[in-house]
């Protein structure tokens, strides 16, 4: 079984709807397929809650009120006879009501998840209804029914593959099985989400769950490329990566992925494929746990970092320097992306600045303590072993003109990163991009 996620693009307007109905039934083989809620639909219900926050329930119901007019005419779009759309609209007033009832009571965070919650189920159900529509035999598996995190908020995986497993037992026979992306129950029962990496997520969860042959994530562009096509020119989607080489261009700026999403995935060693719902014959790009050896795949920006160096005469062979260093950006829960050290000081970037001036403040007890701001890490990606002698000078060939803050290299076998200012950003990745790509073809 395949496992097929697409995003709120490619669910966002009745035509795209219908069109990924046309991509779920092709194969003819049964799917099981994760859907994102529409697009602008989440921000909506955001808005939603912010206004019930402020304790301002016409505002509210302004927002619902338009949201709702939107839907009822996708019915009339989405389906051609009168038993679906009358289902549908049921359905739909019933999600409304339902929205509404949220401004007469006390609003909190936990009302504000479920509220969040429905556009996920709003779109799996006008889908599912659509595909009934057509004579598909398809069948809605709510994902509050088996996806679940622990007491750590972290996705309880025993439990996700016990129930998803007896719910595809009790409905076997079917061609397509469609759930929601995103939304799950925490380990208290109530209604939750999985925040890092959505969707996406979601479906690397379902897909090592089932042990699925491939986890396909459908987006609106074809695969991952090996530059920024917003800046850089000549950019060419990448057809292989290792799961590393992925997670290291997701952290670093590409925007396609989520870090963390495919590591249930990556455990169960299931391939991940990015696909073009725009262009469905494109070949997009497979993720799996091989390494191509010898080529460097990509490179990746990541901005407004912020660059910390405390220098300290103290710091020459004084143990637990370090360690004290670490515990002040730990107890503000501000982790650390890039570090280089020396005998008298030591630099880091961080990209949350929500208590830099509380961590300076700390640092400044143990040395002198500088801070640059508006900077951002090129992140250059591929098989960059120490052993391949060589790679890395190709890298900081490219970066020759380019005032470089930091390096990091070493740390991972994939990866080497460089810290410039945000204004250098644009002539360092056309650069390494004319350098490591273009000067090859």
């Amino acid at each position: 079984m395949k496992v097929m996620k697409f995003g709120g693009t490619s669910v966002g307007s009745p035509e795209r709807m219908k069109h990924v109905s046309s991509l779920i039934t092709s194969s003819g083989e049964p799917v099981l397929v994760v859907l994102s809620a529409m697009s602008g639909t989440t921000n909506s219900l955001i808005e939603i809650s912010d206004y019930l926050y402020k304790k301002n329930p016409e505002g509210a119901n302004d927002v619902i009120n338009r949201l709702e007019n939107i839907y009822m005419r996708h019915v009339e779009e989405l389906y051609s006879t009168d038993e679906w759309k009358n289902e549908t609209r049921s359905f739909l007033r019933g999600e409304f009501d339902y929205l509404r009832s949220f401004t007469k009571d006390l609003f909190t965070s936990f009302e504000e998840k479920s509220i969040v919650a429905q556009g996920e189920i709003i779109s799996t159900n006008m889908v599912n209804n659509y595909l009934k529509e057509c004579g598909v035999k398809t069948v809605l598996l709510s994902a509050l029914d088996y996806m679940r995190t622990d007491k750590n908020a972290e996705p309880d995986s025993a439990y996700i593959k016990d129930k998803l497993t007896k719910l595809l037992e009790q409905n076997q026979g079917q061609q397509i099985y469609i759930t929601q992306g995103f939304i799950c129950r925490n380990a208290y029962g109530e209604i939750d989400n999985l925040q890092r990496g959505g969707s996406d997520y979601t479906a690397s969860l379902i897909g090592a769950a089932v042990n699925a042959d491939e986890i396909q994530i459908w987006t609106d562009i074809d695969g991952m490329h090996n530059n920024d096509p917003r800046v850089v020119d000549r950019t060419e989607a990448v057809r292989q990566l290792h799961f590393e080489e992925a997670a290291e261009l997701a952290y670093f700026g590409a925007k396609i992925l989520h870090p963390t999403c495919v590591q249930p995935a990556k455990f169960a060693g299931i391939p991940v494929r990015l696909l073009n719902t725009m262009d469905p014959t494109a070949p997009g790009t497979i993720i799996n746990n091989e390494t191509v050896a010898g080529k460097i795949k990509a490179v990746a920006a990541k901005d407004n970092i912020i660059a910390i160096k405390i220098k300290s005469s103290r710091m020459l062979l004084a143990t637990g320097f370090l360690r004290k260093v670490f515990e002040i950006f730990e107890s503000y829960q501000t982790p650390i992306d890039m570090i280089a050290t020396s005998e008298v000081g030591v630099s880091m970037s961080i990209d949350n600045d929500a208590h830099l001036n509380d961590i300076v403040a700390e640092l400044k007890k143990y040395g002198t303590v500088t801070v640059d701001r508006d900077m951002c890490i090129i992140c250059v990606v591929g098989d960059l072993d120490w052993s391949n002698v060589g790679f890395e000078t190709l890298a900081t060939d490219a970066m020759k003109n380019i005032p470089v803050r930091m390096i990091s290299y070493g740390g991972s076998n994939y990866n080497i990163s460089f810290l410039v200012r945000e204004s250098d950003k644009k002539r360092a990745l056309q650069s390494l991009s004319d350098t490591l790509f273009n000067d090859k073809k």
